[in-house]
C-alpha cells in the first residue's frame, strides 16, 4: 500500500468518525464513485499540460453517472442473541398461523415483515397485497416502490428501518376479482398481537402509522379520519406515532400539495429522531 494511499484512506476514516459523531447516518455517494473505488489503484507518471490536452482530445466522452444511492455508515451495533432469538420465534409462529381459515387458505405467503430490528424507526401499513403476498415481503408494489423513496430521501434505506403491516396474510378475494379489499375489523384484532410482539422486541423510537386503516388497526375506528390526523403526533404503547397519507393515495393523487403534506409529516419525523435535515430536504414539494 502506498503512502499516498494510506494518507487518503486514513483522511477518508477521520472524516467519517466527525460525521458520525455529529449525528450522520448516511452519506450520498453516486454509482460511479463506488464503481472507481472498486478498482485497483493505478498512479500514472506526470505528463505534460500540451501531453493532457492531446490526450483528453482524442479521448471518448465519459458515459454519463448513474443516479446517486446511498451508502449507510458501519453500523455501530447488532442485535443480541437474545433479541434475535425472541424474534426468529415470533415469525416462525407467525409463518404457521392459521388463525384465520380463510386467509391462510387462500395466502400464498405470510408477509412478517423485513429491515432491521434495530432500528429506531417503525412503517405500519395495513395488510399485504397481491405483489405482497406474491414476493413474501411488505410494500413492494407501486405504492411500496413510492415509500422506498420517500426513505431514501429521509436518508435511509429499507434496509435499515423496519416495515410491517397490521395483518401478515392478504384479505381473500372473491374467485376471479381482482384488486385488495380492506382487512375487517376482526382481522385486525385477531392478527394484531403479532405486531405488538414485533413493537414490544424492535422498540422503535417513531412508528409511522401508514394510512387510515393502519390507524384503525392500531387505535381503533376514530371519527377524525386521516386527513385531520395526519401531521398530528399520537402516542402507541408510550412510542411518539406520526400518522400520515398512505404511499397508494399519493399515486391516486399526485398533487404537489399532498405530497408536500406526507413530507412535512417526514420532517417532523427526523425531528423526533434528532436526525439531520439538509437545506434540500426541508424544501422539497414547496412551490418554486
Amino acid at each position: 500500500m502506498s503512502d499516498d494511499y494510506q494518507r487518503l484512506l486514513t483522511a477518508t476514516i477521520d472524516h467519517l468518525e466527525i460525521l458520525k459523531s455529529r449525528g450522520t447516518n448516511y452519506v450520498t455517494v453516486d454509482s460511479a464513485t463506488l464503481s472507481s473505488l472498486s478498482q485497483p489503484m493505478r498512479f500514472a507518471p506526470a505528463v505534460s499540460s500540451q501531453e493532457a490536452r492531446s490526450k483528453a482530445a482524442v479521448e471518448k466522452v465519459p458515459a454519463p453517472a448513474q443516479p446517486e444511492i446511498i451508502a449507510s455508515l458501519p453500523k455501530i451495533s447488532a442485535a443480541t442473541p437474545e433479541k434475535q432469538t425472541a424474534f426468529t420465534e415470533l415469525k416462525n409462529r407467525a409463518m404457521a398461523c392459521v388463525k384465520c381459515p380463510n386467509l391462510a387458505s387462500s395466502r400464498k405467503n405470510v408477509v412478517f415483515g423485513v429491515g432491521d430490528i434495530e432500528s429506531p424507526l417503525l412503517f405500519v401499513g395495513e395488510a399485504p397485497g397481491a405483489d405482497e403476498d406474491e414476493q413474501g415481503e411488505p410494500f413492494v408494489g407501486a405504492a411500496g416502490q413510492l415509500l422506498t423513496r420517500i426513505i431514501k430521501a429521509m436518508g435511509f434505506s429499507r434496509e435499515n428501518v423496519y416495515i410491517a403491516n397490521i395483518l401478515k396474510c392478504r384479505p381473500d378475494m372473491p374467485q376471479g376479482s381482482s384488486g385488495n379489499r380492506k382487512p375487517t375489523t376482526d382481522e385486525m384484532k385477531t392478527c394484531l398481537p403479532y405486531l405488538l410482539e414485533q413493537i414490544d422486541i424492535i422498540k422503535p423510537s417513531v412508528i409511522v402509522a401508514l394510512g387510515a386503516t393502519a390507524v384503525e388497526g392500531l387505535f381503533g375506528k376514530s371519527a377524525l379520519g386521516i386527513t385531520k390526523q395526519r401531521g398530528n403526533w399520537m402516542s402507541f404503547r408510550d412510542t411518539p406515532l406520526m400518522p400520515t397519507f398512505h404511499p397508494a393515495y399519493l399515486l391516486r393523487n399526485q398533487a404537489l400539495s399532498e405530497k408536500r403534506k406526507v413530507w412535512e409529516d417526514m420532517l417532523q419525523v427526523l425531528e423526533k429522531l434528532d436526525a439531520p435535515i439538509s437545506e434540500k430536504q426541508r424544501n422539497y414539494f414547496l412551490k418554486a
